[in-house]
């Protein structure tokens, strides 16, 4: 049995597919298949049903993967440490991100990381999923991660950086706006229930949370518009076509022509911005120093809340 025959097995079980396996593993599908089929009869077991339209685990094949993934990673994790040892300051940290989050906390930490550590390699991978995230950081294709909680992966664990306080965007003539230099009041959620909602696209955390809270208040959101992109949203909002809510950090630096106003809601809801990670996975000085970086930028940037700006 050979080393890449695990990781071989691993791609085709994660792929469910001979075709792209092959690709993500770089070579040629007739190889690829070849080797399984060494295996298999080394082993004496067969790990995969084929037929035409799929590939599926058998119960062997189930049990031969979940163990080579832990060599696999085991592997992994002790070339991390022994280039750490040789290259102390040396190496490659790959962070997992929303792009409504990364984008408003990474600049801050970036530039001052990289005058400290100038020889790390850092690798920023988007997604506007929190499950894809939160699953390439379990199986160690992230080393960090910025997310927000609740997390659902059971094998990550993780370090707060921050409460972010959720606003209300509203248009500028929005009649919840204090008129006559009134002072800004706080708005209940449940007085929104009649709103039409401007939202993120499904698969966000953002909007689920939107959603969670609207429920906690007693209704569903009146959906009007749906978009991937956060600034999308605001723009809407701006343009009249309804309210949204909206992380603290976005409406501090607002990137768009048409900027809504922001108002604070009743009881002073937020969101919990974490640094996670997969839990007992040996964890690089390079990895480990970005978290230390980020956690006393945003220590010393926001404190412990990040609120109305």
């Amino acid at each position: 049995m050979e080393f890449r025959q695990l990781q071989y097995a691993v791609q085709i079980a994660q792929e469910r597919n001979f075709s792209r396996a092959a690709e993500k593993l770089h070579i040629a599908q007739p190889s690829l298949s070849q080797q399984l089929s060494k295996l298999e009869k080394e082993i004496g077991v067969l790990l995969f049903r084929r037929t035409t339209n799929s590939v599926e685990l058998t119960h062997a094949g189930e049990i031969f993967v979940d163990r080579a993934q832990k060599i696999w990673d085991a592997m992994e994790q002790l070339k991390s440490e022994m280039a750490d040892i040789s290259q102390t300051k040396k190496g490659k940290v790959v962070i997992g991100t929303m792009p409504i989050t990364g984008s408003h906390l990474l600049p801050h930490v970036l530039p001052s990381f990289h005058s400290i550590y100038p020889d790390i390699d850092l690798v920023l991978v988007e997604d506007t999923s929190t499950s894809n995230l939160e699953r390439m950081t379990a199986q160690g294709k992230n080393d960090l991660c910025l997310l927000s909680l609740p997390l659902t992966d059971p094998a990550l664990t993780w370090e707060p950086l921050v409460d972010e306080e959720i606003l209300l965007a509203v248009p500028s003539q929005h009649p919840l706006l204090p008129q006559n230099g009134a002072p800004v009041e706080e708005v209940p959620l449940a007085s929104l229930q009649d709103e039409p909602f401007i939202l993120l696209k499904r698969g966000q955390g953002f909007r689920q949370l939107t959603m969670d809270l609207c429920e906690q208040a007693g209704f569903r959101p009146n959906v009007v518009f749906e978009s991937s992109n956060i600034e999308t949203v605001q723009s809407l909002v701006a343009a009249g076509m309804g309210v949204a809510l909206v992380p603290a950090f976005i409406a501090r630096a607002p990137r768009i022509e048409f900027v809504p106003a922001y108002l604070p809601l009743a009881g002073r809801p937020a969101r919990t911005l974490v640094i996670a990670y997969r839990e007992g996975r040996y964890m690089s000085h390079a990895a480990s120093a970005f978290m230390q970086t980020l956690k006393s930028m945003v220590a010393e940037r926001f404190g412990g809340r990040a609120g109305t700006p």
